[in-house]
């Protein structure tokens, strides 16, 4: 038998960054037919702003709160009908983990996916159900990850932080779309801010005087100059081969490649001049003998030779390839593709770059 319960009542528990939990109290307690053990308290996974500011913070309390008064009045009914169905939170019990993996083999960037699914994993000691999931365990994943220690012995960029922890939010997503997760929490969490760092270039004058400068490793200047000309970055220039460098069905010539760090398949213009660094056709790697150890050999002798006092690293010659492209008039949606970035939010940032350079220019123009 199960004690009668004659009162069921919405109230609010206090939780981090300014929010209310909202659960059901059951007076007198119910009992579990099955295990027999009394219960209070029934949490509802809802969750509003404590102190709501804008109006559609106000909105979304109102529509939470109505939501919990909906699962009151049928907890009451359930109760009535002696069906104590709703105290059974097996499903809740379900490995949330194995609902990442598969979230993660059906991607089409799995190697990206692969990242945040390993510190997720880490984080949460290789157990997690989907009754784990709550704002505070998952905005304790991105605080995890901002204090792991990088090879460089730094930490974790705010950045790479936050592409991790949107891969948990597109999780959380799908599973609130296919009604494993009761509530929507991912309109409370917040990702890490993120500082503006500088993205290094060359003009266009600085890039013609590169490649007028000698330097002791042919084939490095031509990887260097090829990665300016089309974006790549080092990574799949060391891993380009010829057979990725096709026939356009215009008549010109295109890269075919899947990219090493996003594994992304992309078909990318070639101009005849980075062809031409290519060198005569054969097989194999197109840039032999090209290898990360060259930069800190052979890059900064050259640039010195070339004049240039900024702090100019590989990865440069592709923000000088993006910044370029837009500041010659190409659209942030074109660059972006030509990029392989999967957001355009990505690309917006050299676009601000440029725009940031008209203004300096502008303004060295005045009438005092």
């Amino acid at each position: 038998m199960t004690n009668l319960c004659t009162k069921v009542t919405v109230r609010k528990r206090p939780i981090k960054n300014g929010q209310l939990s909202l659960y059901l109290d059951f007076y007198p307690a119910i009992r579990n037919p099955r295990t027999g053990k009394l219960s209070r308290r029934e949490y509802l996974g809802i969750y509003i702003y404590a102190h709501p500011k804008e109006k559609f913070e106000v909105q979304y309390n109102k529509s939470m709160l109505q939501n919990a008064e909906l699962i009151r009045c049928q907890r009451i009914q359930s109760i009535i009908n002696q069906d104590f169905g709703f105290i059974d939170h097996s499903k809740g019990r379900e490995s949330f983990i194995e609902y990442f993996r598969e979230a993660m083999n059906e991607s089409t960037n799995y190697r990206n996916w692969e990242n945040a699914f390993k510190h997720f994993c880490n984080y949460a000691k290789g157990e997690c159900c989907f009754d784990d999931i709550t704002v505070e365990f998952c905005q304790g994943f991105l605080t995890h990850m901002l204090k792991l220690k990088t090879p460089s012995g730094g930490t974790m960029k705010a950045s790479t932080a936050n592409n991790n922890f949107g891969k948990l939010i597109a999780v959380i997503r799908r599973a609130v779309a296919a009604g494993r997760l009761k509530d929507n929490i991912i309109p409370f969490l917040k990702p890490a801010k993120e500082e503006k760092t500088k993205k290094e270039f060359l003009t266009h004058e600085e890039l013609k005087r590169l490649a007028a400068t000698p330097c002791k490793h042919e084939v490095f200047k031509a990887a260097s100059l090829f990665s300016c000309l089309t974006g790549l970055r080092i990574s799949d220039i060391i891993a380009l081969r010829w057979e990725n460098i096709c026939e356009a069905p215009d008549g010109g010539w295109c890269l075919r490649l899947t990219t090493q760090k996003t594994k992304t398949e992309a078909t990318l213009p070639l101009s005849d001049e980075a062809l031409r660094l290519c060198g005569e056709r054969g097989t194999g790697q197109v840039f032999k003998g090209m290898a990360k150890s060259l930069c800190p050999v052979y890059l900064k002798d050259w640039i010195v030779a070339a004049g240039i006092t900024k702090h100019i690293t590989f990865h440069c010659f592709r923000h000088t390839f993006a910044t370029l492209q837009i500041a010659s008039g190409t659209d942030i949606y074109t660059v972006s593709k030509m990029l392989t970035h999967t957001n355009v939010t990505t690309t917006q940032v050299y676009a601000d770059v440029v725009s940031e350079l008209k203004r300096e220019a502008a303004n060295k123009i005045t009438l005092e």
